[in-house]
């Protein structure tokens, strides 16, 4: 009997209050690497009605304005409004920082060499930042090799930004969020069950100021202006049957900041897979590439993604896990939910083989500490938007799948010596 049921992901614009603090802690990590590659940074940062506060731990040798970054970065997003309780030239910025704890930064301050190419003994030297585990997917559902509710999900978010950002819609104002119900049928996405978009905007749109009209035409632009041009080229549309709602409470003008505090780090699942796939728990944004929650995340991923895209399985997920200070893996698992080509035992020895999971290593393969530099200061700030995974709009390390041959050669390989 066939098994039929429905799986919704969620997205965000640049606009939340917990994605401009992502954005921002991102962008003061950029800055710090730009200047000082081996700059230790966890910055985190708190929003609300005109107020941004800055803390965390951070060494580095960088001088940096962080007021400076934290006003050009809001005024990008697109607060420039004091009239919304939020605005880049008049909020408060307050700076509570702190250094790295000695502690922590004992079983890896060999991270601090400064030369990219480390030696195998310097690889073994340098352990992971803390202990933890970490989790990494691909699937076959779409191009990107991502799970299709959370890439549409993303998709729409961005074109809702883009409608902004461009005119089209100048009635939206920076707060949003997106939502979408895919039909499964034995595990194969075949429909679209709801779209739900909620977007924050004036308080009149073209003089309509009577809620019920306000709403009618915000839904109509919506579904011309971000709906239409994110499905029009995918095999799975929209239908008769399909629920379209925008938002469902009828108003949403008071957003940002003013209408919610934000975090650094709290929105873990859009960031990765949209709860298609299992989370570590750790967060992403302002840690520098030496913590595990981030930097062996993007290697999972990475591994995942070479196994899939070599043919190996349509489903895979990848789990790692470290003991602080130690710097090889105290574990590694691949699942491949029963749509491997080989036994999972071998494709983990594929991965062991074939990709260095050690915390030095993943920076090295990776190049996560030159990044911002190479890429003229701007590097961890544009995947705190949108999904750190999948961004086919971003040439990202952790996305490409220079292995897969590797692994289909070395799978080849592997068989030839069992049978011989």
């Amino acid at each position: 009997m066939s098994r039929r049921y429905l799986f919704t992901s969620e997205s965000v614009t640049e606009g939340h209050p917990d994605k401009i603090c992502d954005q921002i802690s991102d962008t003061i990590l950029d800055a710090l690497l730009s200047v000082d590659a081996r700059s230790r940074v966890a910055a985190e940062v708190v929003v609300n009605t005109g107020l941004v506060l800055i803390t965390g731990e951070i060494t580095s040798e960088a001088n940096i304005n962080y007021i400076d970054l934290v006003r050009k970065k809001i005024a990008e997003i697109g607060y420039t409004d004091a009239k919304n309780g939020f605005s880049a030239d008049s909020c408060s910025v307050l700076v509570a920082l702190d250094e790295q704890s000695p502690e922590i930064a004992l079983g890896v301050n060999a991270a601090r060499e400064s030369k990219q190419n480390l030696s195998e003994d310097e690889l073994d030297r340098i352990g992971a930042g803390d202990q933890g585990l970490m989790f990494g997917f691909a699937c076959n559902e779409t191009p990107e090799l991502m799970p299709l509710p959370i890439s549409l999900a993303h998709r729409m978010a961005r074109q809702l930004t883009v409608a902004r950002k461009t005119g089209q819609l100048p009635y939206l104002r920076p707060d949003g969020k997106t939502q979408v119900t895919v039909i499964y049928e034995d595990g194969i996405p075949v429909g679209i069950d709801t779209i739900l978009i909620s977007t924050q905007h004036t308080e009149t749109i073209d003089e309509i100021t009577e809620n019920q009209a306000v709403q009618a035409k915000i839904n109509q632009d919506l579904w011309e202006a971000v709906v239409k041009p994110v499905f029009a080229n995918l095999e799975i549309q929209p239908d008769r049957k399909t629920k379209f709602l925008t938002n469902p409470t009828g108003k949403f003008v008071i957003g940002g900041p003013q209408g919610d505090a934000g975090l650094t780090g709290r929105k873990i699942i859009i960031d990765t897979y949209g709860g298609y796939s299992r989370h570590g728990g750790g967060a992403f944004s302002g840690k520098d590439p030496t913590k595990v929650d981030r930097s062996a995340s993007y290697a999972c991923r990475y591994v995942a993604k070479n196994i899939v895209a070599a043919g190996l399985a349509d489903k895979c997920e990848v789990q790692v896990s470290y003991a602080i200070g130690v710097a090889r893996p105290v574990s590694i698992m691949v699942e491949t939910f029963g749509t491997a080509r080989v036994d999972e035992e071998i494709l983990l020895d594929l991965v062991q083989k074939n990709f260095d999971l050690r915390p030095a290593g993943i920076i090295q393969t990776l190049n996560l500490r030159y990044l911002p530099s190479e890429r003229g200061g701007r590097f961890y700030q544009d995947v705190a938007a949108y999904g750190h995974f999948g961004r086919t709009d971003l040439d990202l390390p952790w996305e490409r799948i220079d292995k897969a041959n590797i692994l289909k050669e070395a799978l080849v390989t592997s068989l030839s010596g069992v049978s011989n």
